[in-house]
């Protein structure tokens, strides 16, 4: 039997060439679908009388945005477009995503969703959306029957 001497990095070595591709295959994108399209980031802040939600939506114009709203979610759907660019020479290479997205937020309280305020500046969508009076404030008495 051959002795064989233990090179620790040699095993992190074969880790990280396997990480690498579990990665390659995870992202791979097949030609016929669209697996891995543009969704945006979201930050929800809740208060006593509203919830606020950002989303993180940079170079898309406000008009192409579709906002709904029910008084238990909000759903933004919306088109980020591709600008077509020519170049006699050399290669053009883009890693931004483009495309059709939608994204459904549920929401944490009931909302009066005849009055969302919308904001578009700088990227982000704000959304302000008034809290429906709270049916959860009423106590009622249960009577325990024996």
């Amino acid at each position: 039997m051959a002795l064989v001497r233990w090179d620790p990095f040699r095993e992190i070595d074969e880790i990280q060439r396997e990480m690498n591709r579990m990665f390659d295959r995870l992202m791979a994108r097949p030609a016929e679908t669209d697996a891995y399209t543009f969704v945006p980031a979201v930050e929800m802040h809740d208060d006593p009388e509203t919830i606020t939600l950002k989303l993180e939506l940079p170079g898309l114009n406000p008009n192409d945005l579709d906002i709904q709203a029910t008084a238990e979610a909000v759903s933004i759907t919306g088109e980020r477009r591709f600008e077509k660019r020519s170049e006699d020479k050399g290669v053009t290479r883009t890693e931004f995503r483009y495309g059709r997205f939608q994204r459904v937020i549920p929401l944490p309280n009931r909302i009066k969703h005849d009055q969302v305020k919308a904001e578009y500046k700088d990227g982000i969508l704000t959304l302000t959306l008034p809290k429906a009076d709270s049916e959860k404030a009423q106590v009622v008495k249960v009577n325990v029957v024996s």
